[in-house]
């Protein structure tokens, strides 16, 4: 079993970091470029956006990474560098290629990542004139800057860490996200990134990823609108010394629910910290005929503008839950439906400690049985509502198949940060 460790990209062997203030945006003053380096020369996979208008800095890596060789990897967060045609894209060519100038790699082999305005673009020298210092200041606590230069909107920076054993050998993976506003995942994240010193060919890190993001990544919902930044890579150096992981056996088994570890947490962050939230909701559906059944009824109900509004107001409306389920198109029978509410004391811990249980042995409320609203104690179902992390607990009687997403409450806020975005 795979156990939470310190470092986020930095803890797996052979990783470096660092985070710069470049002063993209004259409005940002902390951390805005942010660099993950390898040591030596990686595996590697990507997942990204599939919004057909793509910021040309995805456009570039998903055309590198189809090598499965990485080594570096940069982001700036001030400007998205999407829908600015061939400037843009000479940008991130010319970003890649300076980052490779000064850490003595390929070009080829440097994941390029933006974020921020779109429509814009980036100050290509301002940024161009700070690679040399992003590249200097590499080192093996550069995570701590890394994580926040890679912050928009969020107020939480998004790290997480793992190590489990395969072969008889310690192997970590390590990640860094961010993620607030524009979130409906679908292939990816706003922008993650993943390392590891696990020794595995670059298919094998596709199917993992690929795996893993449908059952965590792709469950996330903020405010139903898909990137056109999301990219999710991931690079594998090899320096764990295990047998290199080649097919799909036991041991990729055990790296594929490391990841899954990793990728849960970091999904739930971002979940919780959509803009302007003031709570993490997670749906959880049982007894689904299938787990694609089960996930598509979870981020319909997390992913409904009136079920998130209710969320806000602490209003236990077990019809707009039934009905974002009626019109997601799963099959399911509605007159053995169940819905409760389940929460506890302490849910804030979930920042700082990705291990703790969110919903075991909290207070619930059951609102709806077989299909029909019950009368119920409105003050526990307020008391409940009210707490920082919120379940919708679905129960089917169609099979045995679970599935869960995770979104948060619609507030007043979320339009305030939203109406003047691009100050």
């Amino acid at each position: 079993m795979a156990t939470f460790v310190q470092g986020g990209v930095c803890a797996a062997k052979g990783f470096l970091a660092n985070g710069i203030h470049s002063g993209l945006k004259a409005s940002r003053t902390t951390n805005d470029t942010a660099l993950v380096y390898s040591q030596n020369l990686c595996d590697a996979a990507g997942l990204f956006t599939s919004n057909k208008v793509k910021a040309e800095c995805v456009k570039y890596t998903m055309k590198k990474i189809q090598g499965k060789k990485m080594q570096a990897a940069v982001c700036n967060v001030c400007f998205a560098n999407a829908c600015t045609g061939p400037e843009g894209y000479e940008t991130a060519v010319l970003t890649a290629e300076a980052v490779a100038r000064e850490l003595k790699i390929s070009a080829d082999n440097v994941i390029v990542c933006s974020t921020g305005i779109i429509g814009q673009p980036i100050p290509r020298d301002v940024l161009l004139a700070h690679i040399p210092e992003l590249a200097a200041g590499l080192s093996k606590d550069g995570n701590e800057r890394a994580r926040t230069a890679i912050m928009t909107t969020d107020t939480h920076f998004k790290e997480c860490a793992v190590q489990t054993e395969i072969g008889g050998k310690t192997v970590t993976i390590g990640a860094m996200c961010k993620g607030s506003g524009m979130i409906h995942i679908n292939m990816g994240t706003m922008l993650s990134f993943v390392t590891t010193d696990c020794d595995i060919s670059g298919e094998m890190l596709e199917a993992a990823l690929r795996e893993s993001v449908a059952a965590t990544y792709n469950c996330v919902s903020v405010d139903g609108d898909t990137s056109t930044n999301d990219t999710l890579t991931i690079m594998a150096n090899g320096q764990a010394g295990n047998a290199r992981i080649t097919e799909k056996n036991s041991d990729w088994e055990k790296f594929l629910q490391a990841l899954n570890m990793v990728n849960e947490t970091l999904a739930k962050k971002i979940a919780a910290d959509g803009e302007g939230a003031s709570r993490l909701v997670e749906c959880a559906v049982n007894g689904a005929k299938d787990i694609a059944t089960a996930r598509r009824l979870a981020k319909e109900v997390i992913g409904s503008n009136l079920v998130k509004a209710a969320m806000f107001g602490r209003d236990a409306n077990c019809g707009r839950i039934l009905c974002a389920m009626g019109y997601s198109g799963a099959d399911f029978d509605p007159d053995k439906t169940t819905v409760r509410f389940v929460s506890k004391e302490g849910a804030a811990r979930y920042f700082d400690d990705p291990a703790a249980d969110l919903f075991a042995g909290g207070e619930s409320v059951e609102v709806v049985r077989d299909g029909v609203g019950l009368a119920f104690d409105e003050e526990l179902a307020t008391k409940i509502l009210g707490r920082e992390a919120v379940q919708i607990l679905v129960e089917l009687q169609d099979g045995s198949a679970q599935g869960k997403a995770w979104g948060c409450d619609l507030t007043y806020d979320y339009v305030n940060i939203n109406g003047d975005y691009r100050s």
